[in-house]
């Protein structure tokens, strides 16, 4: 299992804690497999985009209108975190639905 995020993402190091056999892919300095990008956003649209982050609220409103693909790969930080992937299947989030589906209390 896989775990997208940064390594200084206080959600992503508690997600990692819980699933020790992990490993988490800091996106930030290893960036994202080609494809998955693209995956995650055919199945949660506008929910991989962390609207909520400090690096949203720094860009201009010309850049927030722009394409999510195209600002997720500029800016990795806006993801929303983490990105779980196990056996082709994707998780986002770190919370009890996510815990669940993935056997975690």
């Amino acid at each position: 299992m896989k775990i997208y995020g940064l390594k200084n993402c206080d959600t992503c190091r508690k997600a990692l804690k819980q699933m020790p056999d992990s490993v988490l892919v800091d996106i930030r300095t290893d960036g994202m497999p080609e494809g998955l990008l693209e995956a995650a956003h055919a199945k949660f649209g506008a929910k991989l985009v962390n609207t909520r982050s400090t690096t949203w609220r720094g860009l201009s409103e010309e850049e927030r209108g722009g394409e999510p693909l195209e600002l997720l790969r500029a800016h990795p930080a806006l993801m929303k975190r983490p990105l779980i992937e196990r056996d082709g299947e994707l998780f986002l989030g770190w919370d009890q639905n996510t815990k669940e589906a993935l056997g975690g209390a």
